[in-house]
């Protein structure tokens, strides 16, 4: 089954707690992922302009600039994988060793060899009954591999628990089932939504996690742009030393290290669901998708200490107040799009891979509600020649990058699919 390029007008209609989508010509859209919900109706966002000079945060990293190919971005599609392999809302897709490593919103990961052709999966992890799914954007939502993976068997995840509402990063060890797991992190979770669930380790070794606001609509307690909260941010922490009675330790370069007025543990804040995180396998430069209120999606360059504005900003925009905000400190988007293009944007990845040498250095990205990917490359600090790759008529959840640097797309139907060039 291949999927290529269509130009399909998609009608969007979004609800409080899911989206529906009616797409005319196209597949019959599938249920909604409980990390894209939108939540009650936005003020109507006025763009007031804000010169860059004026929106540096402090201790800022500049992205590296590395060589990117001008060839034209070519025309790609996403082909069907693993079709034998059943699947239920598939939220993460991660390489360790010679397999590959899905996760179910419900509380399951499974592995599968990457070749030849798998017939069935196994289960590599199972906790539905640890998992909360209560919440249309609770569950099962982020999984990593430590770096020793091979030699000491570590692996973390992100999940949802109740009573109290709260969000779980754990580390289990492979073959010792759901007994082996240690706590690393619990964070209150004061609504059922935006929730973020991103786990990631970085090029130094660290681990980053994506939190998000704490939901309801409009950030109503102010987390976005209170740093002494872990809500809205996007953490890095160092469980190297990690044990039964040592717990993670705050990297001594995070910006906040030291600080009596914000958490230790941030990386950068201002964010409102940032779903869907990666770093660019060749510079280390970390990108992130945050999902919108009602009007604007965005894709961050996420640097060093940066406040990405929200709730003062959606995007580039005014949210509270709705005109004449003070943007001041916070960094933009390298990319925004409004409802027109979509709802729920699904961050991806750099392309690093070897099997579309036209598309090296080219970030990927998604929007769950329209089933667009989208492409642009970033040259001298901005994105250039942003441009629809596939239209894919998908209800695309995650993204997945494989050892070679090869991309998958991973749908609400627990689908698996790979891009390739368009034949």
């Amino acid at each position: 089954m291949t999927i290529s390029v269509r130009n399909i007008l998609l009608v969007i209609a979004v609800s409080a707690t899911a989206l529906a989508v009616a797409c005319g010509g196209t597949p019959a859209k599938e249920a909604s992922p409980p990390q894209v919900t939108q939540t009650q109706a936005a003020p109507t966002a006025t763009l007031t302009p804000t010169p860059a000079s004026t929106r540096n945060a402090a201790e800022q990293r500049e992205p590296t600039q590395l060589p990117t190919t001008t060839a034209p971005l070519p025309a790609l599609s996403l082909q069907r994988a693993y079709e034998e392999l059943s699947f239920v809302r598939l939220a993460n897709l991660v390489q360790a060793g010679e397999r590959l490593y899905v996760t179910e919103q419900t509380g399951r990961v499974m592995s599968f060899a990457i070749s030849p052709e798998p017939s069935e999966a196994t289960t590599f992890l199972d906790i539905r009954r640890k998992v909360s799914t209560a919440g249309n954007e609770e569950g099962l939502l982020g999984l990593a591999f430590d770096p020793g993976f091979e030699s000491n068997g570590h692996f973390y995840v992100y999940y949802s628990v109740a009573d109290p509402r709260r969000s779980v990063i754990a580390r289990f060890t492979a073959d010792a089932g759901p007994e082996s797991e240690l706590v690393v992190m619990e964070i209150p979770q004061p609504f059922q939504n935006h929730n973020g669930g991103q786990l990631a380790f970085g090029p130094e070794g660290m681990l980053y996690i994506s939190l998000g606001d704490g939901g309801s609509g409009g950030d109503p307690r102010g987390n976005g742009q209170d740093p002494s909260t872990l809500l809205g941010a996007i953490l890095r922490i160092d469980v190297s030393g990690l044990g039964p009675h040592r717990g993670y330790e705050i990297p001594a370069d995070n910006p906040f290290a030291g600080s009596t007025d914000a958490r230790e543990e941030i990386w950068a804040y201002g964010l409102r669901n940032p779903w869907r995180f990666s770093f660019d396998r060749q510079n280390g430069d970390l990108w992130a998708g945050d999902v919108g209120q009602n009007s604007f999606e965005e894709v961050n360059l996420v640097r060093k200490g940066g406040n990405y504005g929200w709730n003062t900003l959606e995007g580039n925009h005014c949210f509270s107040p709705r005109t004449g905000c003070d943007a001041s400190g916070t960094l933009p988007p390298v990319i925004e799009y409004g409802a027109n293009k979509g709802c729920s944007v699904i961050g991806g990845f750099v392309y690093r891979g070897k099997e579309i040498p036209a598309l090296n250095g080219t970030y990927l990205y998604g929007d769950y509600c329209s089933g667009e990917m989208r492409g642009f490359r970033f040259q001298n600090n901005e994105a250039t020649g942003d441009k629809l790759l596939i239209d894919s008529g998908l209800n695309i959840t995650s993204f997945g990058e494989d050892r070679n640097g090869e991309l998958y797309v991973v749908t609400q139907r627990g689908r698996i699919y790979k891009l390739t060039a368009d034949s």
